[in-house]
């Protein structure tokens, strides 16, 4: 586990962003730090783009700070809470983002396949919040926000790991919310539609345009509209929202 570091200021409320370093991930961090948190952001992999994401929060007035961690290693996230949050900051807000997909079809889709995206997207998920819950709960406040996704709701070809894991995600929104409402604590949602992502920018002309036909409001979303509404249920304006899951989608799924 490492860090990039910048000036950050413990008395400022953190908000932990797993894979913050790039797309959607990124969006928010630069969205949280504008709105006053100093930014906690992790990433495996290209450090220069975590370090970049960093540069970019401190040139625009903000606070952030970037680690290397694997949240699907259950005992480097706990190393993580024990050593970089507990006692040493004020977290405020979880944002459980980080996620990787292993497309293929139901029939030869490989077991480590299905493991590994699961692995990542649920139970990296559920460590994060678990850590996170036992630190908010001594506070008695905090946000904790899953980023799940359309297909989480409705599936996908070719998505049977991915849109699992999505669907997954939801049911422990709603459990934890439940188990940590007593002590101040929220936890939602945000379910993405079709974003315009580095993933996305790769596909064809045609296919792009086929998915923004079916979007009823006929464009894909940005990385931005997600990070605006993390950055409202961050926020005290959502103080009484939990279990909830926001659908960012322009319409595609109601």
């Amino acid at each position: 586990m490492s860090a990039t570091h910048s000036n950050v200021s413990d008395s400022t409320p953190v908000a932990l962003v797993t894979g913050g370093s790039r797309g959607i991930g990124r969006a928010i961090a630069k969205t949280l730090a504008r709105d006053g948190f100093q930014v906690f952001l992790t990433y495996v992999s290209r450090p220069e783009e975590a370090e970049a994401a960093v540069e970019e929060i401190r040139a625009a007035g903000g606070k952030a700070k970037a680690f290397r961690l694997n949240v699907g290693d259950s005992e480097a996230v706990s190393s993580f809470f024990a050593t970089e949050i507990k006692d040493r900051v004020d977290l405020a807000v979880l944002v459980n983002n980080a996620g990787i997909t292993k497309d293929g079809f139901l029939v030869r889709m490989k077991d480590e396949d299905f493991d590994q995206v699961l692995a990542i997207n649920l139970r990296g998920a559920f460590v994060c919040t678990r850590e996170a819950a036992k630190i908010m709960s001594r506070a008695r406040k905090g946000r904790i926000i899953n980023i799940s996704s359309v297909v989480g709701q409705t599936g996908n070809a070719g998505q049977a790991n991915y849109a699992s894991a999505k669907a997954a995600l939801l049911g422990l929104t709603k459990s934890c919310a439940k188990e940590l409402a007593a002590r101040q604590i929220t936890v939602n949602a945000v379910a993405p539609g079709f974003i315009e992502t580095d993933m996305t920018s790769g596909l064809s002309a045609e296919v792009q345009e086929s998915y923004a036909n079916a979007i009823p409001l006929k464009r894909m979303g940005s990385a931005a509209d997600v990070a605006e509404a993390v950055a409202f249920l961050a926020s005290d304006r959502a103080s009484y929202i939990t279990g909830q899951v926001l659908g960012v989608n322009g319409g595609m799924h109601c």
